[in-house]
């Protein structure tokens, strides 16, 4: 199989989808590599490693595209990039269809094998390929944060952790997961009164176990939400559907009631966002403001952080670019449940319920893909 590694274009991104150790594996099996000139430099990494690792270093493109049967990507193909797919072909990638009308139909047209990073999910409840990305999503959104609530980034002029005879900054977080649980730790370590919110008790009481003192467990509901919105000098939207669009659960209303130069960050921007006022943003440009509000909602946050991300979102999806590569995409989603969960797109049909719904599109079983 002929595998292709592209230079991502999606505006600063720095991450690469394969290490050269992937390379030397994949060619090791009998593989052909094709690796973008410069793909790696971003994270670190000289075409030079690539070669030494067997890579076939190309210097267009467009002849990855054209010869790659499986190209694995870090972001979605963008729209420059859609002439260059074609029938068939195998995409490995973060797509967040739920968020994006346009590149599911335009997938689905071209009918381009679809797998998802962040629907992969095993039997018991992980999302092994989001998880890495949404561990360094958590830290970096209270770092941002609390940039951004210094007064020359419009903020409130706030220090996190405050000084002794002032008062630390208030942040919320909505959303308990592995975005969730990061963030508070990263606040609650600056000294931040830190307080969490989510749906799900159990984990409520999981986090209530492991947190420091400066962190509260709140119960998700539409008086607690209000409540700390209101109080909030940082307020991080953390919250997942996976494989869905992110319902609204910060209403435009409750972003007016928050203090001047507050700041939102939307961690769930990628999948439509989990506040009302959110827009998407980039690195060159990541913030805007509302209701006197700042709002940073860069949706490939990992991105600057590329040499770090690029290392923990390699370590997790090689095996299953391994099993793409070794069995073909039929016969590996097919042996293995949790690679299955990850198929999106097949033959110009949406496989993956969450998606079909977001996007009120038709829905096919994944048996009847076959």
């Amino acid at each position: 199989m002929v595998i292709g590694i592209l230079k991502e274009i999606k505006e600063s991104e720095y991450r690469v989808s394969l290490l050269p150790v992937g390379a030397e594996l994949l060619t090791q099996d009998g593989h052909t590599v094709l690796v973008e000139e410069g793909a790696g430099l971003g994270s670190g990494i000289y075409d030079s490693q690539y070669a030494q690792a067997g890579g076939k270093i190309v210097n267009d493109a467009r002849d990855i595209f054209k010869h790659a049967d499986l190209i694995v990507k870090v972001k979605e193909p963008l729209p420059e990039e859609f002439p260059m797919l074609h029938e068939k072909q195998v995409i490995f990638t973060y797509f967040h269809f739920a968020a994006n009308l346009e590149l599911a139909q335009e997938l689905m047209q071209r009918k381009v094998i679809c797998i998802a990073y962040e629907t992969i999910q095993t039997d018991d409840g992980e999302l092994p390929l989001l998880t890495p990305m949404s561990e360094i999503a958590g830290k970096m959104s209270v770092q941002e944060g609390a940039k951004y609530l210094e007064k020359p980034m419009m903020g409130r002029g706030i220090l996190l952790g405050g000084v002794p005879g002032v008062a630390p900054a208030e942040v919320v977080i909505l959303g308990g997961g592995t975005v969730g649980a990061n963030a508070a730790k990263v606040a609650a370590g600056l000294g931040a009164k830190v307080t969490i919110l989510d749906i799900n008790l159990r984990r409520l009481r999981y986090l209530d176990d492991i947190m420091p003192p400066n962190v509260v467990t709140l119960m998700s509901d539409l008086y607690n939400i209000r409540d700390k919105v209101h109080d909030a000098d940082l307020l991080i939207g953390a919250v997942l559907i996976p494989g869905g669009r992110t319902p609204n659960i910060i209403t435009e209303e409750m972003v007016k009631t928050m203090k001047e130069g507050a700041v939102i960050v939307d961690v769930a921007i990628d999948q439509g966002g989990c506040v009302e006022t959110s827009q998407p943003t980039t690195h060159q440009n990541p913030t805007f403001i509302k209701h006197g509000v700042v709002h940073y909602c860069v949706t490939n946050m990992p991105g600057a952080v590329g040499r770090t991300s690029t290392y923990a979102l390699t370590n997790a999806t090689l095996p299953y670019v391994l099993k793409l590569a070794n069995k073909g995409w039929r016969q590996a989603v097919k042996d293995d449940s949790a690679l299955a969960q990850g198929l999106n797109i097949a033959n110009g049909k949406i496989c993956f319920k969450a998606i079909a719904e977001a996007l009120n599109l038709d829905y096919v079983p994944l048996k009847d893909i076959f």
